[in-house]
C-alpha cells in the first residue's frame, strides 16, 4: 500500500498509466526470519540415522509460518535432532508430509536430503500406507466405499478446500467400523494426499468429521478439534529397502468419546425396546 508513485505522486489503484509517466515502486526488503529450536516433549516412535517417526498430538502445528514461528513440531525437531533434511521450504526442515493441526497421528521425518527425496517420491507415487480413523456425523449407509472427487481451493476463502472440477485428483477409501445413533466410526485410507482431503471428502458426502472447526457444524467443535487420527503409517526405508509399518492407538479423548456414544447408543436401543414391549 502506497508503495507505488506516478510522477512523484501517490495515485489510486484505478489510475490509467499515460505515455511518459515515471513510475517508481518501493520494495521493502523481506525480513530474514530464523526458526528457533525449542525444548518440548516429543513422542518418538522410531529413530535411526536416516529418519524418525513421530506421533503428533492434536493441537500442534507441524511447521512454522510467518506470524506463527514458535511452538510447532519443527521447533521441537530442531532441539531434539542434530541432523534434519532441508525439507520442502525454509520453515520445513525434515518435513516430508504433514497432517493438520487438530489431527493426531504419525509423521515420518527425514534426517538427510537423500532420505527425504526417497520418502517424498513414495508419497508422490502413492506407495505409502496411510490409514486414518474418523468419527463422523450421521449414519454412513454403506459398509465401505470409494470417494473419487477432485479437490481445489475455494474461490471466496483461500484457506478452505472444496470439491471442484478444477481441482486436483483426490481419492479416499472408507470402511465403516461402528454405527452409533447419528454418528459413524470409519477407517479411511488415502490414495492421494490433498490438503484437508478426508475432511473435505467427508463433508462432500454429507458426513463431516465430528469437531471439525472449518468444515463441520459449529455445535460439534470442542477443545480437541476434529476427531481424526492418522493411526497407521507404512513406507519403504530409504536405504535398507525394508518395509516399515507403525501403528498408534487412538488418543484417550477419542476413546472416551466413542465409549460415550456407545453408551448413549445402548440407552437409545433399550428405549426403543421398551416402546415395542
Amino acid at each position: 500500500e502506497k508503495q507505488v508513485t506516478v510522477n512523484g505522486q501517490i495515485v489510486k489503484a484505478n489510475y490509467k498509466v499515460q505515455a511518459g509517466d515515471q513510475i517508481v515502486m518501493t520494495v521493502q526488503e523481506e525480513e530474514i526470519v530464523s526458526i528457533q529450536a525449542e525444548a518440548m516433549p516429543l513422542h518418538i516412535v522410531y529413530e535411526d540415522d536416516q529418519l524418525a517417526v513421530i506421533y503428533k498430538e492434536s493441537g500442534m502445528v507441524v511447521h512454522p509460518s510467518k506470524g506463527h514461528l514458535s511452538g510447532t513440531l519443527v521447533n521441537g525437531l530442531l532441539h531434539h535432532f542434530k541432523n534434519l533434511s532441508d525439507g520442502t521450504g525454509e520453515f520445513r526442515p525434515g518435513i516430508v508430509h504433514r497432517i493438520d493441526k487438530d489431527t493426531s497421528g504419525l509423521l515420518v521425518i527425514a534426517k538427510t536430503n537423500e532420505a527425504h527425496e526417497h520418502l517424498a517420491q513414495q508419497f508422490l507415487n502413492h506407495t505409502t500406507e496411510r490409514v486414518y480413523t474418523a468419527l463422523v456425523h450421521g449414519e454412513v449407509e454403506h459398509d465401505e466405499g470409494r470417494i473419487d472427487a477432485p479437490i481445489g481451493r475455494m474461490t471466496n476463502n483461500r484457506m478452505k478446500r472444496t470439491v471442484t472440477l478444477e481441482g486436483r485428483p483426490a481419492v479416499t477409501h472408507f470402511k465403516r467400523l461402528e454405527l452409533y445413533h447419528d454418528f459413524s466410526l470409519l477407517e479411511l485410507k488415502l490414495e492421494t494426499g490433498r490438503t484437508h482431503q478426508i475432511r473435505v471428502h467427508m463433508t462432500y458426502i454429507n458426513h463431516p468429521v465430528v469437531g471439525d472447526p472449518m468444515y463441520g457444524p459449529a455445535a460439534s467443535v470442542d477443545k480437541h478439534g476434529q476427531y481424526l487420527h492418522a493411526g497407521v503409517l507404512g513406507f519403504e526405508h530409504p536405504t535398507s529397502g525394508e518395509w516399515l509399518r507403525f501403528e498408534q492407538p487412538l488418543p484417550d479423548y477419542f476413546v472416551k468419546k466413542i465409549e460415550m456414544l456407545a453408551e448413549t447408543n445402548l440407552q437409545f436401543v433399550n428405549f426403543l425396546l421398551c416402546l415395542i414391549e
